[in-house]
């Protein structure tokens, strides 16, 4: 079960207990995540089908959406058939190499979600800000450039995770109380000092959640001030109405992204652990979940899209920034 190296035990594979304490649940606790990643997959792949063939949905504003659904559909994979595996079939192990796989994509697709976000209500600030220079400013190369530098940002402070995990010494077991590898969760397994991963945890969600929502912030704060500066209410109100979406993908994607955080360094005494995983599942599977709906109920154009699609009719697409 065991090989060693110089510096350090390192086991073969890890053993993902799943929801510790809750083992005879473990069915029920599956049927809503199963659902729930159906749902992720058919709604971000349809989203993505309908905005790559719609020519109406050629727009930077349904470009980055498209990213996001990708983002979303490929994190949930990750980590929902394996989780499916284990409180199904109870095949809990998985190999070293692949539990570090994990969680690198894990936290690098989280960072890039978040990115992501940070790109869409920058998109929001220069349509209702810059109304008029919106398609010179948002091109299809400053937007490819965009989506590259914020995966190649997750890319390059997610894989010293990887790294500083592997150098731990895991003589004290290979038992991992979690349905996926996630960083802490697998530092916390070692018998080293894991201080480091601790710190350079915090330094991420610093260089990436607390920039990108300070940029939300900025963004949203600028949105405000023209929205407030319009005369007209119906201006005011078309103006709000192209960024709920965005706010309630932001909502549902940061709310238990900060509980999962928080509750990790500073709240492992308070809550109740098995919460903890199931919040952090959640934090999976609920922006992949939601966002298709919340952008399908509350945008008109991709209603219109998925209307032509299912019936077949001409539907005439409203353009609005």
């Amino acid at each position: 079960m065991w090989g060693a190296n110089s510096s350090s035990l390192t086991p073969k594979f890890f053993i993902l207990n799943g929801v510790p304490g809750l083992e005879a649940a473990h069915i029920w606790i599956s049927l809503p995540f199963f659902f729930m990643y159906i749902i992720a997959v058919l709604g971000n792949c349809g989203l993505i089908y309908l905005i790559s063939h719609e020519e109406a949905l050629h727009r930077p504003m349904y470009y980055f959406l498209a990213l996001l659904s990708f983002t979303d559909v490929t994190l949930c994979t990750t980590t929902v058939p394996n989780m499916l595996c284990i409180f199904w079939f109870n095949l809990k192990e998985i190999d070293f190499n692949a539990c570090l796989a994990q969680m690198f994509f894990v936290h690098m697709l989280t960072g890039m979600e978040s990115g992501v976000l940070m790109l869409m209500a920058l998109d929001r600030y220069v349509a209702i800000c810059y109304p008029l220079r919106y398609s010179t400013i948002l091109t299809n190369p400053v937007i490819a450039k965009a989506g590259l530098a914020t995966f190649l940002r997750g890319v390059m402070l997610v894989i010293p995770f990887t790294f500083l995990t592997k150098r731990l010494p895991y003589c004290r077991g290979n038992f991992i109380p979690h349905t996926y590898c996630d960083h802490m969760s697998v530092a916390k397994v070692s018998c080293g000092n894991f201080k480091v991963n601790g710190i350079y945890g915090l330094m991420v969600a610093l260089l990436i959640g607390v920039f990108d929502i300070c940029c939300i912030s900025l963004s949203y704060t600028m949105i405000l001030r023209a929205v407030v500066s319009l005369s007209s209410a119906d201006a005011r109100h078309k103006a709000f109405s192209t960024c709920t979406s965005h706010i309630c993908a932001i909502v549902i994607t940061y709310v238990p992204a900060f509980f999962t955080f928080f509750t990790h360094r500073f709240g492992g005494h308070t809550i109740p652990h098995h919460i903890h995983i199931i919040v952090a599942n959640l934090y999976l599977l609920l922006p992949p979940t939601m966002n298709p709906i919340v952008y399908g109920v509350k945008t008109k154009q991709i209603r219109e899209g998925v209307i032509k699609f299912l019936l077949g009719d001409k539907v005439v697409f409203t353009q609005d920034n």
